[in-house]
């Protein structure tokens, strides 16, 4: 009832500030996003960009430029920041060497479900977003990705089974896995997946099962573990002083677009979690939840993880672990 009652507020606030803003002069924002546009993180982020676009009567106009076209994955926060870009998304664990709470969402086994992934959100997004605005960033909206597996292109029953393999990793987090694994990360941005694994760059990686569907990950790869690991989210951001130039209307769109957008992108990822699996299968995978074996010593890695990120996240990183469990 309360969510109902927060959309319905959004969306008479749309069409409030359609009015208002009838008579601002038109401004198009281009938005970079990493994946392909058929992920449900891209459309997703194309229906914020229509509801923005509809919001203020065509005053702003949001689009999105998927798959990397407009900047690279890894560039595409630095852009926001300068300016190069007035919004953007990203996954922000690609960057927790510039401030450890970036991966608190990237902890092995810390939050394993969808309810745990929303739990740990409303935990961080309040730090986030003072990280964030320090960095001239103005964070809208996050949506988590579904539950982490890996893949392989053989059987692994134990991690002594994972010794030497090169593995793709797209932070901190996943290079971690990797090394305490005695696998070789590969830094591979989402875009260059297909081509890692045919060129044989990377043999393996931690993801969900939407990024191999969506990557046809079958044509290299013979296996996937259920392991759940950790739900990583990618956030949408506006440069600061790009949002500091729009009126109060605009921002309320923004702003409610944004909110519907957590509550859209939430959804399609609960639903296409068990669709991707059953693509995975039916592109000829092996998909199964990881043996008990296995997956205790995954879970010994992710105590030595945990105890290494709240090491270097200090007070602030503790708080939110805390206020976390305590919910």
């Amino acid at each position: 009832m309360k969510l109902m009652k927060s959309l319905m507020a959004s969306a008479a606030g749309i069409g409030l500030a359609a009015s208002v803003t009838a008579n601002a002069a038109a401004e198009t924002w281009d938005m970079p996003m990493a994946y392909s546009a058929t992920n449900f993180h891209s459309v997703t982020g194309a229906e914020f960009g229509k509801c923005v676009t509809k919001g203020t009567g065509g005053e702003l106009e949001i689009v999105t430029h998927p798959s990397g076209s407009l900047f690279k994955g890894n560039d595409i926060k630095r852009a926001v920041q300068t300016g190069q870009a007035p919004i953007g998304e990203r996954i922000l664990s690609a960057h927790q060497n510039e401030n450890p709470v970036f991966g608190v969402d990237s902890i092995p086994f810390l939050a394993t479900s969808f309810e745990a992934s929303e739990k740990l959100w409303e935990a961080a997004r309040p730090e986030l977003e003072k990280i964030l605005e320090e960095q001239n960033l103005k964070l809208l909206y996050a949506v988590p990705w579904p539950p982490q597996g890996l893949y392989f292109k053989k059987e692994v029953n134990a991690v002594a089974d994972m010794k030497g393999v090169k593995f793709r990793s797209y932070n901190t987090a996943t290079a971690r896995l990797a090394e305490l694994a005695g696998m070789l990360p590969v830094q591979v941005e989402a875009a260059e997946i297909s081509q890692a694994f045919a060129t044989g760059v990377a043999e393996s990686m931690i993801s969900s099962g939407a990024t191999g569907y969506d990557r046809k990950v079958w044509e290299h790869l013979t296996h996937f573990y259920e392991v759940d690991a950790w739900l990583p989210r990618n956030h949408v951001f506006v440069n600061k002083d790009s949002w500091d130039g729009l009126d109060d209307a605009t921002k309320n769109v923004i702003l409610a677009c944004a909110d519907m957008a957590a509550y859209a992108g939430l959804w399609r990822s609960i639903q296409y979690t068990d669709f991707t699996l059953k693509g995975l299968r039916d592109g000829g995978m092996s998909v199964a939840p990881a043996g008990d074996g296995l997956k205790g010593e995954l879970q010994g890695f992710g105590e030595t993880m945990t105890n290494e990120w709240l090491e270097k996240a200090g007070a602030q990183g503790k708080a939110i672990v805390d206020a976390f469990k305590a919910n």
